[in-house]
């Protein structure tokens, strides 16, 4: 049964059917991006400073709670094996991993990972409950530390967590408050559709459209499946290394990430 309104005044009426302003004036100039996080909508304030704000925060007493949540499995989203440092790696490395050096948009300075598209990419599955497990600690903390932060901060605590010495931590990502309308994540119009439309050709991994780093859209980083699914252990290996270059990454920073990352728990969640 089509979803269509039935009255012959209002049919078609639906709002995602209606043609938008550009749809219909294609050449009209498009000026949204410039009130793009505009200070009179910054729910902070405009006098709010961040920099400022995160001195106050009790570096010691955040971290002892983050220690805390690490094993502090809940009813309604259990810990693997008891212990949620997996899942917020995850996060972590995934809110980071959207960067692409071509722009330098992306990455993990904004706490972007809570809007669309990337709240709802495919491969982001599941990180909803992550940052909803966190959510009791920004409370607690309010302002004085970011989503920015907290969602790098918590993949950092977790790998204390388990044993790993840190070289330390570094504050002062600033939130932002909104989708970002600037970022160009592809022309796509379907999660994972195939690589095909990002390569001029995909048998060549370095003729996928700059400034794009990802094989597909809805993706962080690779198919770990192969190119468009299919198991060819040299082909993805050269998709790989392009993709990896694009996210400002050697060979060897790329095996860390990958091979090291992964030995953490049960990290897809």
């Amino acid at each position: 049964m089509s979803n269509e309104g039935k009255c012959p005044f209002m049919h078609g009426g639906m709002t995602s059917t209606n043609k938008s302003v550009t749809d219909w004036w294609p050449n009209s100039l498009n000026l949204d991006i410039l009130h793009q996080h505009d200070n009179k909508t910054d729910p902070f304030g405009q006098d709010f400073d961040y920099r400022e704000e995160v001195k106050k925060l009790d570096f010691a007493a955040l971290k002892k709670d983050m220690l805390a949540l690490m094993t502090d499995s809940q009813e309604w989203w259990p810990a693997d094996w008891g212990h949620y440092g997996g899942l917020f790696i995850r996060m972590s490395w995934h809110a980071a991993g959207s960067y692409r050096l071509a722009d330098g948009r992306g990455g993990a300075n904004t706490g972007n990972q809570r809007f669309a598209p990337l709240n709802s990419w495919p491969d982001n599955v599941s990180l909803d409950k992550a940052r909803r497990l966190l959510w009791p600690i920004k409370k607690k903390y309010g302002n004085q530390v970011s989503w920015a932060d907290l969602l790098v901060l918590a993949g950092t605590v977790a790998y204390e967590s388990m044993g790993l010495k840190t070289y330390g931590f570094a504050f002062g990502r600033e939130d932002i408050w909104h989708p970002e309308k600037d970022t160009y994540w592809g022309n796509e119009r379907e999660w994972l559709a195939p690589s095909d439309n990002r390569y001029g050709n995909v048998e060549n991994a370095d003729t996928m459209e700059n400034s794009l780093a990802a094989v597909q859209m809805g993706l962080i980083y690779v198919n770990p499946e192969g190119v468009n699914g299919k198991p060819d252990p040299l082909k993805s290996a050269q998709h790989v290394r392009e993709t990896f270059a694009r996210m400002a990454m050697n060979d060897e920073e790329t095996v860390a990430l990958i091979a090291g990352g992964h030995t953490f728990g049960k990290a897809h969640g």
